[in-house]
Order: C-alpha cells, then sequence, then structure tokens
C-alpha cells in the first residue's frame, strides 16, 4: 500500500483503538515493541523491570529483570534472530537481555545519553545517543561495528534513528520547537530532511521522539508535546496526522511500534500503551 492509500485508510476510520495496555509501572511509557506473540513495555522508571504482555489477549504475562538497570530507562528493541531485548538507560549503557528462558544479561557503556533502539537487518542494535549526537551501531554482544557522528551536519538531540532498506537511518531530532526527522547516510551527511516551520499546515513539530518505518520507508513519528502521530512519506517531502480516535487523545507519545504482520500500531505514551487495528500496509 502507497502512502495515499493509508492516509486513505485512516480517513475511512479503519484505525481503531482495540485495546489500552495499562501499565504496571509508577512513570510514563518510553518506548514498546513486539515480537511473536508478545509485546514488551519499558517505562521511564522503569524499577529495573520490562513489562512483557500477551499479544492477542493484552494480558499481563511476566517481566523481564534487568539487574543493573538505571533509574531512567528509555530504549528497547527486540531481535528474533538472537532471541534476546535490548534496553537503554541514563548510565550510558546499553542491557542485553535473554529471550529464550535464560535470566543472562549481559551490559556495555555507549557514547552519552543513549535514547532510542533499533534492530537492523544484519541483525545489530542501531543506538540514537542524544548526547553525542551520534548514531552506534553494535553486534548483538556488544562490538561497535559503525559510528557516524551527525554534529559536523547539523543533526542534533537525536532520540532514534532506524535504519533504512536503502541502508541510509532516519532520525527523529528531539528539539522543543521546530523538532525535526532527517534520513542520514553512513558518512554522516544529510540524504534529506522534514523540518516544517510554525507556518506550515501542519506547523512545527515538538520533541519528536519514537519512529516506526514501514516496509516501503515511510515513516511514523510520536511527536510528543503537540500529542499526534505524523506519517511522514520515504521521500520526506509530505506529511500528515494520523487520525487516531482514542476518547481522551493521546497524551504526549513517546514509543511507536508497527506491527505490520498483524496491521497494528503500538504507541507508548502517559502511563499507558494504545492498541490499534486495521492498519493495512
Amino acid at each position: 500500500m502507497t502512502l495515499l492509500s493509508l492516509l486513505t485508510a485512516v480517513k475511512s476510520d479503519t484505525l481503531k483503538v482495540t485495546h489500552v495496555i495499562q501499565s504496571q509501572g509508577i512513570s510514563d511509557v518510553t518506548a514498546v515493541t513486539s515480537l511473536g506473540n508478545e509485546v514488551f513495555v519499558l517505562c521511564w522508571i522503569s524499577q529495573q523491570q520490562v513489562e512483557v504482555y500477551d499479544a492477542s489477549t493484552f494480558t499481563l504475562q511476566r517481566y523481564i529483570t534487568v539487574p543493573e538497570l538505571g533509574i531512567w530507562s528509555y530504549g528497547l528493541a527486540a531481535c528474533a534472530h538472537y532471541k534476546c531485548l535490548y534496553v537503554s538507560d541514563e548510565t550510558d549503557s546499553i542491557h542485553r537481555a535473554e529471550l529464550s528462558g535464560s535470566s543472562a544479561v549481559k551490559k556495555w557503556y555507549v557514547a552519552s545519553s543513549p535514547r532510542g533502539l533499533s534492530v537492523n537487518k544484519e541483525h545489530n542494535v542501531v543506538v540514537a545517543c542524544l548526547g553525542a549526537d551520534k548514531i552506534l551501531e553494535y553486534t548483538t554482544h556488544g562490538a561497535l561495528v559503525r559510528e557516524i557522528s551527525l554534529e559536523q551536519a547539523g543533526v542534533r538531540d537525536l532520540w532514534h534513528a532506524v535504519q533504512l532498506s536503502t541502508g541510509d537511518y532516519v532520525v527523529s531530532e528531539w528539539k522543543s520547537a521546530w523538532g525535526a526527522v532527517s534520513v542520514v547516510g553512513i558518512d554522516g551527511l544529510v540524504v534529506r530532511r522534514y523540518c516544517p516551520s510554525p507556518s506550515s499546515d501542519l506547523g512545527e513539530m515538538n520533541h519528536p521522539t519514537g519512529l516506526a518505518v514501514t516496509k516501503n520507508d515511510d515513516i511514523l513519528v510520536g511527536d510528543r508535546r503537540k500529542n499526534r502521530i505524523l506519517l511522514v512519506n520515504s521521500s520526506l517531502s509530505s506529511a500528515r496526522e494520523l487520525v487516531l480516535p482514542v476518547d481522551d487523545g493521546i497524551q504526549e507519545p513517546r514509543g511507536l511500534c508497527l506491527d505490520e504482520s498483524r496491521g497494528r500500531l503500538y504507541v507508548g505514551e502517559s502511563c499507558r500503551v494504545l492498541v490499534f487495528d486495521g492498519v493495512r500496509l
């Protein structure tokens, strides 16, 4: 499905809230991801745990304990190949937790202020470092594969980075005003950029955070302070706010997870995860 046909689907209200997962934590949800029939939820104050829910019943199944996880946690990604979960925290660390029954957890240190995490087609973990303005790519055991500095390109305050099918990376730039979504190459240069001005139809973005990428490289971004989800086409030439019917509205979305096999979008926000079905891509 093209971007235009997805927008048509949105207009016809095929997206609907099918469930609201109320987090068990004491703070807002910062990240959500899914793997198989499980949904993983991370809270900002994680209490060294990741919540695991059934993707069919949405009931809490268990907790994954990450013993050395810092007080404030930000990024979460699951890897189907290695059957593991990655978590980032405020101690400049990445934690790797086994999902295959073992309780083993591995930890390694990265550049300043890691935020969003993703897994690429090489099964490596991609880390967006807000404090260092870098994209870092590691093997599943923490060996550095690639370091991309974006400071010279003027791309700053990274919150999330996802590798596209082209090999380039899309990044969200977490800024209080005039936030941006950029596509950058492995050389650290900007390929294209979406940075709407206050006078544009959508107005400026304010603290764009979590990203989700479709198989066609169209991009979903959580515009946190604007309480909305934007859909940006793969060329970054146009965007539209998704019409997602929620009784009390979307509240500061941070983490996005798109499960195209189920036609489902998860939105992690204020102490809960919104589940939208009917996303046909």
